[in-house]
């Protein structure tokens, strides 16, 4: 009998916790993903960006520092390995809050730089901050594929690049909840065609 009571004593315990989870997420801040990807939703090769666009690097920025209120600033949301691949006079990414995800307790970041080991942890914490505007997801591959299936993601930036760049990290397939509601006319530049697309969980 004991045995029993405990087993479902466990089993309302895990439902609980699950009903909790569910229930931070509807009730947290939306948040967004910003992500540049070709024809077969390639991210990247060896560590870094298989391509250099500077109209996207343009449009992420504006995307990223724009904000509806003064004193207000955006937070970015990456990984380690993303880190890791800004260029050192761009480290941390200027006019935003710059949060790092990362397992490794003994990384040393700049001071300004906020860090956390799982993106629950990251989102939780910055939404306790009246200081911090919108939220961006900006990789890498891991992040990406958590954040997608997160039920506060609410909204897609994705840059479409015509072509294979020979990637070997992918961003995962857009789940069927979101519907694209904007996308501009195709444009070219460095020889590389590309379309800017928006997405929205419906």
């Amino acid at each position: 009998v004991a045995i029993a009571f405990n087993a479902c004593e466990n089993s309302v315990l895990a439902v609980v916790i699950i009903i909790i989870w569910l229930f931070k997420g509807l009730n947290m801040k939306p948040f967004s993903i910003v992500v540049a990807i070709d024809e077969k939703n390639g991210l990247g090769k060896k560590g870094g960006l298989a391509w250099h666009l500077p109209a996207d690097l343009k449009h992420f920025k504006e995307i990223t520092t724009r904000t509806c209120g003064s004193g207000r600033q955006n937070a970015v949301i990456m990984g380690r390995k993303t880190w890791e691949s800004l260029p050192e006079k761009s480290k941390p990414l200027p006019g935003r809050c710059n949060v790092v995800l990362t397992t490794q307790k003994d990384m040393i970041l700049p001071p300004e730089v906020l860090k956390f080991s799982v993106l629950d942890e990251s989102l939780i914490e910055l939404n306790k901050l009246s200081k911090i505007g919108d939220i961006f997801i900006i990789g890498g591959a891991q992040v990406y594929a958590q954040a997608a299936a997160h039920p506060a993601c609410q909204k897609l930036y994705v840059t479409r690049l015509k072509g294979d760049f020979g990637c070997d990290t992918f961003f995962p397939l857009i789940p069927p909840s979101f519907k694209i509601i904007e996308e501009s006319s195709p444009a070219k530049e460095v020889e590389i065609q590309y379309r800017f697309c928006q997405y929205q969980k419906i």
